[in-house]
Order: C-alpha cells, then structure tokens, then sequence
C-alpha cells in the first residue's frame, strides 16, 4: 500500500466542509493520521481565511484513480470548479506525495509544489511526517519548516475536534 500525504483546505463553512472531508477520506480509506487544524489568511486573492490540515493515509488506489476519488468527495461538498485559480474554496484536496513518485503520473504532479511554497502546507505536514523525506531535496519536513521563512505567511492552530 502506498503512504500518501494529502492537504485539505476551505474558506466556505469552514468546519463543516472539512469535518465532511475527513469523514468522507476515513469512510474510503480507513485509519488516518490527522494534522492540527491551522487557519490562515487567503493566498493569491482577497478572501476569508482558510483552515487548512494535512492528512496521511494509505492506498491501493493508483495516482489517477486516487485523484479521480478526491474529486469526487470535493464535488460531493459543493466545489465549483472552472473559476480563477486562486478563490474561494469549499473543499480543496491536494495529493502532496504519493510514497515517493517523482514526476506526473495521470496528471497529477508530484510532490506538490506547494510543499515548498505555503506555510499552511509545509507547517501541518512537518508536524505530522517530521522525518518523511521530500523526494527531491532529500531534506525531511521538519528541517524544510525549520528552514522555512515564517515571516512569509502567518496562520495559526485553531481547535478543531475530529472525530
């Protein structure tokens, strides 16, 4: 089974679209191992915060099936797609890494290239794979937040019980 990272973001009813997508992620893949729940100021556009987390879970599923699933589950709570690349979201599911593919596989590129650009990305997932290794820098995730410009964006932990 493969290890897989998978950030989850909303800034549309917030609680309610992650807590559906958790729900939604342990009712298809079983155990999940959960990040804290981080809220943190729009990116890209003019918007309320988002809450943002990271999840790990493990799959027979490959890339593009994989990817195909968290469509669906993003479809199921109210996603609306063909808009400006950076807007408001009710759920937004990313794969960040799918054990440790490098390349695109069924169009979906990995790692994530947010892993190295966004706070909301690399803080939630350092504090829960601290010493899983990026597979192209070779650098674990808890060195990466070390090294990471926290000046750069700001966010927060917020409480969020689940389940």
């Amino acid at each position: 089974m493969a290890q897989v990272y998978l950030s989850l973001g909303s800034n549309i009813d917030r609680e309610r679209h992650i807590r559906a997508g958790l729900d939604a992620l342990a009712r298809e893949f079983g155990n999940l191992s959960v990040s804290r729940v981080f809220e943190s100021e729009a990116v890209g556009f003019d918007g309320d915060n988002f809450y943002n987390l990271v999840v790990g879970l493990h799959t027979d599923l490959p890339v593009g099936q994989l990817a195909a699933r968290l469509r669906e589950i993003e479809d199921a709570n109210g996603r609306v797609r063909g808009g400006a690349k950076f807007s408001a979201r009710t759920l937004d599911i990313d794969v960040l890494t799918y054990d440790d593919l490098v390349g695109e596989f069924d169009g979906v590129k990995l790692p994530r290239g947010e892993i190295v650009k966004n706070a909301f990305v690399l803080q939630p997932l350092a504090e829960l794979a601290p010493q899983h290794r990026h597979p192209l820098t070779g650098k674990t995730f808890a060195k990466m937040w070390d090294d990471y410009d926290k000046d750069r964006q700001k966010l927060w932990p917020v409480h969020f019980p689940w389940p």
